[in-house]
């Protein structure tokens, strides 16, 4: 079994799995908080695939790592 990598890449989308890597939460958790606007909006690249900007990602990592200090 494979573990999620973690790394954010510059451009490009991160699914749930890479996401929740980074964000130790729930899914459900983290749904709420973007459907709340805590946490960006997903972009939907298919009927059954959603993802989130890279970008978005990093941003709220920085984000929480200056909320953290």
């Amino acid at each position: 079994m494979s573990q999620a990598s973690t790394t954010i890449p510059v451009t490009g989308f991160l699914r749930l799995p890479q996401v929740l890597a980074i964000f130790p939460i729930g899914k459900s958790t983290w749904w709420a908080g973007c459907k709340a606007g805590r946490f960006p909006k997903p972009v939907k690249l298919g009927p059954r695939t959603t993802a989130w900007r890279a970008e978005d990602i990093a941003a709220l990592l920085e984000k929480f790592g200056k909320a953290a200090l």
